[in-house]
Parts: structure tokens; sequence; C-alpha cells
């Protein structure tokens, strides 16, 4: 009987739990089994992992092969598992080297020849590892820069399962990378572009300097979604923590690209008033994907001519709070017309902020 260890990262919203793999490669039936809540992509894994090994030139140890996933309890979804699972089973089967896996993390999704392939949450996933004490880890090479922004941590990047197996047996580097830069934030649609709109303009800056979200009403052509499209534009650059934030709520979603892997600006998302709540708000099965109110994080969600939006955001917006991801925004929603007397009851009853009123007069009280 020979037993292994290694680790992976298990996502929730953009929350990371580490997940230690164990496996046992021991007398009995000839079969895979995998124990601890794994969902149906990762109980394909199985098949997936086998083909990844042979084609790699190892043979899959004939013998009874235990996976266990901890904790137990803990749901597992996806296909990040692979790279772990491989490498996890050849090293209990004194294939490779198994010292160095137990401290180290691996991420990554396995093509049937060997290939690693990239998985959406590494960004979260390493964080989570790196609170957890863990200092290396392997990740897909297609997202390694964004994998570098976690710091205390040395992280490698691979291309084939081939690669991992020869770095574990001290045959071979892997990728680095440094850490990418804040870039000075690029420019977007300004304020200064304005003509008019005194008072919207100025409610705009309040609505921005304290951080409320802001009501604009008038009818059509007057510039209300202009003057929104401009309100990210007066929130200050993302700092080196904020930016992680954000970012590593964009990696869940899968947004980031090799050439962009940080975001370093406040991000503004708009909806359409035929946006659905699940787009809004974010959820699905297995691993979550964040909706346009998480992605809009530290920045400004724009609602387009929308009403039934404003149930779906919650009873207090004021709380900037989310269930699954985060929720510190900005809201500008922008309304046709409205007759005084609904400006009224919204104000005390929906407990509306700020209101500015673009190409029209204040109504009567």
């Amino acid at each position: 009987m020979a037993l292994a260890r290694t680790w992976s990262v298990a996502l929730f919203g953009v929350a990371g739990v580490p997940v230690e793999i164990e496996a046992d490669v021991g007398v009995g039936t000839v079969k895979t089994q995998l124990l601890g809540l794994p969902d149906a992509a990762l109980h394909e894994s199985k098949d997936r992992v086998k083909a990844a090994v042979r084609n790699s030139g190892h043979d899959w140890p004939s013998q009874r092969v235990t996976l266990g996933l901890s904790p137990a309890t803990l749901p597992k979804n996806g296909s990040g598992y692979d790279l772990a699972i491989a490498c996890v089973v050849l090293a209990a089967a004194k294939t490779i080297p198994g010292e160095r896996l137990a401290d180290t993390v691996l991420l990554g999704e396995l093509a049937l020849d060997g290939r690693v392939r990239a998985v959406r949450g590494v960004l979260p996933a390493l964080l989570a590892a790196k609170r957890a004490g863990l200092t290396e880890a392997v990740v897909p090479a297609d997202v390694l820069r964004e994998a570098s922004l976690v710091e205390g941590m040395t992280v490698h990047g691979a291309d084939t399962l081939l690669d991992v197996l020869a770095w574990l047996a001290g045959d071979r580097t892997l990728h680095h990378t440094t850490p990418p830069a804040l870039a000075p934030p690029p420019d977007g649609p300004d304020l200064a572009d304005v003509i008019g709109q005194p008072e919207a303009r100025w409610a705009l800056e309040v609505a921005a300097a304290g951080g409320h979200h802001i009501l604009l009403t008038g009818p059509p052509g007057t510039g209300k979604t202009m003057l929104a499209q401009r309100l990210a534009g007066l929130l200050p650059p993302l700092s080196q923590e904020e930016a992680l934030g954000v970012t590593a709520v964009h990696s869940i979603a899968g947004l980031l690209t090799q050439e962009a892997p940080l975001v370093t600006t406040p991000p503004f998302v708009s909806l359409h008033h035929s946006t659905s709540t699940v787009a809004l708000i974010g959820g699905g099965t297995g691993m979550a994907k964040p909706g346009a109110m998480s992605r809009a994080h530290r920045g400004v969600l724009f609602l387009d001519e929308t009403r039934d939006g404003l149930s779906a955001l919650g009873p207090r917006q004021s709380t900037g709070a989310g269930r699954s991801t985060p929720g510190n925004r900005r809201s500008g929603q922008l309304w046709g017309l409205l007759r005084a007397p609904f400006l009224d009851l919204l104000r005390a009853h929906a407990q509306a902020p700020t209101v500015g009123r673009c190409g029209v007069d204040r109504p009567r009280r």
C-alpha cells in the first residue's frame, strides 16, 4: 500500500477553500474511486486523467486507487483538480517522487493528450492557498500572469503534464513571470466633455465622492446616459488591494486576458431593462458565475430604464454587501420622466438617494 497527498482549492463565489487530495494505491479490485462529494465534471476527471497520464508516457496503476478530497463534507466541482489528481496518483504509485507535492498547490484541467488547460478563478484560489500557509503552486501557463499577482507565493506555469512530472522529479524547470504592475488608468469618458447640466454634474460629483447611489430622471435625449457613463471616471484609481479584489471577481467570471490580467480601474457595468435577475445577481450550478452586481464591485452598476432591478438589488442598497460575491458599488439608475408624486413616494419608501434631474425643472412640492 502507498499513500501520497497534495493540494488544490475549491471555490465558492470568490472565496476559496484549500482541498487536500490524498491517493491510496493498494490491493483489491482494479478501479478508481473518488471520495469527497465530487460533482459530475469531477467524476468524469477519472477517465480524462487516465488518458492524459497514458498519453504522457506513464502507466495508470493496475490496482485499486482511492482518492480522497478533504474536507469530505465540502462539495467539489469543476475540472481544476485534474492536474493534482494525476500527480498524486503517480506519486502514490512510486512513479514520481512525492516529497515536493505535499506542500504544493496544483490547479489545471488536463486534455486527453496531457496538455494543461486554463481554469477560471486561479487568483482567488491562490489567495486562499496563501492564507492557509501554502507557498508554492503550479498553474496552467496561460494564466501564469494572473497567478503571479499573489505576493509571497512561488508560482510555476506548466504547458503539459509531462513538464510537471519532470519538474517534480527535479529534471526540468517550469515557466516563471513577474507580476504585472499597476498601469496608468486609460483615458475614458470624462465629465469635462459635458456642456451644461450643472445640477446633474454636481449630483454625480457628490455620488462619486461619498459613495452614494444616484437616480437620474428626465425626458429622452437630455443626456442621462452620457452623464452616467462618466461616473466611473470620477472615481479614484484602484489601490493594489482593491485591484486584486476586483480582479478576483473578473477571474471567476472568466473575463481576464493574458494581455490584461489585472483590473486597475473602477469597472463600469451597463445593463438593459430586459436583463434577467440571474444576469443581475449571478448564480448557477457548480461554480457560481458572478452577475453584473458583482462585476461592478468597486465601480459603477448602471441600470438603464429599469424598475424591476430595484427588487433584485435588495431592500437596502446602502449596505454594499453581496451574499456570495463582493458588492461594493455605486448604482446609477436611469428612468424616464417620472411624476412628482411617484418621486415623493420613492424617496419616502424606497430610500432613494440624491436625485439629479436632467433637462427639466424640479417638480413642485
